[in-house]
């Protein structure tokens, strides 16, 4: 009995899937989640293909799918141009661990599909005067603002206590929106001495483990941004769904496999950044913090209010994140000039700012998918929502959004956001799993 072979974009996506396995045998980081068949995975480290293979293998699929009949229906069509950017990034990836140097923005487009915005000092300045007369009194900024956080750490043996209920509670917010499998779930574990404050490693089959990083101390508000980013209905929530839908029901197989260095990590990261705001919309966030985290973390539920209106001013300089790494990595300012950068227009302690430096010499680049990516996750659903949607419908757009093959540049027009946009959410520039930058 003959079987017919596999339609050539299936064709496309099996050796892309292959591909990125090989690539990850040259960078441990660049296999961010692999849950196919295991045997790719051990073809791939025992072939160990050399660059100039891979990057030959590469352009040849890209001219396979140019040749390959369109679709009709909008999600297939999607999935073409889906496999062609991520091929691309992949080749682009490859040039990079050859030896070819990109500046900061030729390497986001080519790897993200997308290009952040470019602030001056003049732009946080501006912000930071905002702050200041948030925290009147003696001395720096920088210090107020640390002395004024210092009071809203959670302390080390209240951590697991109040991570479980965040968590819990953006599970209960995200299930009653989107239809999950019921076997969904994840694992939590703390770690120490890594560059990132917490990473989802999506292990296939609706589970996730997600480690969070004690090495610095956690304040109060990384309860529910990590537990929203990394679980419900951010990291966790879209691998169950792009795994199920996509990977296991439809059999494209190219999403089993996610990419560190591509464009599908800047939707990831931006709908987990904006999944916050989702699950608590307007004043919801602070009254759970104030009436349930607060006092679970033994901390003064009467001062939520006013440590949420400080951060959303901190939020305003999420940009700074990407300007320092910008710059930084542009060889235009040393490492030691970046950390100080970021101590003053970012409001990082010391040991922050030398954690993110760190975190830019790992994953370079990379840094732009919170901001932006949170920016043009949030144009995408309040537009294609529209401007007087119910709750549920942002949601049917939200989650269409996490289980669909779209690109950034599918988001908006131009994949970049004008100069005099800053963040909306609670999240300060925190994969894709789900690496977050220690904050």
């Amino acid at each position: 009995m003959h079987h017919a072979p596999p339609p050539p974009v299936d064709r496309v996506a099996e050796g892309y899937v292959r591909l990125v396995l090989a690539v990850g045998t040259h960078d441990s980081d660049y296999v961010d989640a692999y849950y196919g068949p295991p045997s790719w995975k051990v073809e791939a480290d025992s072939a160990k293909l050399p660059l100039g293979a891979i990057r030959a293998r590469a352009t040849a699929l890209r001219a396979d799918l140019g040749q390959a009949p369109r679709a009709a229906d909008e999600l297939t069509r999607l999935r073409y141009t889906f496999l062609d950017r991520q091929l691309s990034a992949l080749v682009a990836r490859v040039d990079m661990l050859g030896g070819r140097r990109l500046s900061f923005d030729e390497e986001s487009r080519a790897l993200y599909d997308a290009q952040a915005p470019s602030y001056d000092e003049a732009h946080f300045a501006r912000v930071l005067d905002r702050l200041s007369a948030r925290l009147p009194g003696d001395g720096p900024l920088a210090a107020r603002y640390d002395a004024f956080e210092r009071q809203f750490v959670i302390p080390v043996d209240r951590l697991d206590a109040v991570f479980r209920r965040a968590i819990d509670e953006c599970r209960a917010r995200t299930r009653a929106r989107i239809r999950l499998p019921p076997d969904e779930r994840f694992t939590v574990a703390f770690v120490a001495g890594k560059s990132w404050s917490a990473y989802n490693w999506y292990e296939g089959h609706n589970k996730s483990l997600i480690q969070v990083n004690t090495s610095l101390p956690i304040h109060i508000d990384r309860a529910i941004d990590l537990a929203c980013h990394e679980g419900y209905p951010g990291h966790h929530v879209q691998n169950v769904l792009l795994d199920s839908r996509l990977a296991r029901e439809r059999g494209w197989v190219e999403f089993s496999v996610a990419p560190l260095f591509s464009p599908q990590s800047l939707i990831a990261e931006g709908s987990a950044n904006y999944g916050i705001r989702m699950a608590f919309p307007g004043a919801e966030r602070v009254a759970f913090e104030r009436d349930v985290l607060f006092p679970l973390a033994g901390l003064d539920p009467s001062r939520a209010g006013e440590y949420a209106a400080v951060h959303e001013l901190v939020t305003a300089l999420g940009y700074a994140d990407d300007e320092a790494a910008r710059r930084y990595l542009d060889g235009r300012i040393s490492g030691d000039s970046a950390a100080a950068w970021l101590e003053r227009y970012a409001l990082m302690s010391p040991a922050q700012a030398r954690q993110r430096v760190g975190f830019y010499d790992q994953y370079r680049a990379y840094v732009i998918n919170y901001s932006l990516g949170q920016d043009l996750v949030r144009r995408f659903v309040e537009t294609t929502a529209g401007p007087h949607a119910s709750a549920a419908r942002r949601w049917q757009v939200f989650a269409d959004l996490l289980e669909s093959p779209r690109l950034p540049s599918d988001l908006v027009p131009s994949a970049r956001v004008p100069s005099a946009r800053v963040p909306s959410a609670r999240v300060p520039a925190a994969s894709g799993s789900g690496v977050t930058p220690a904050r």
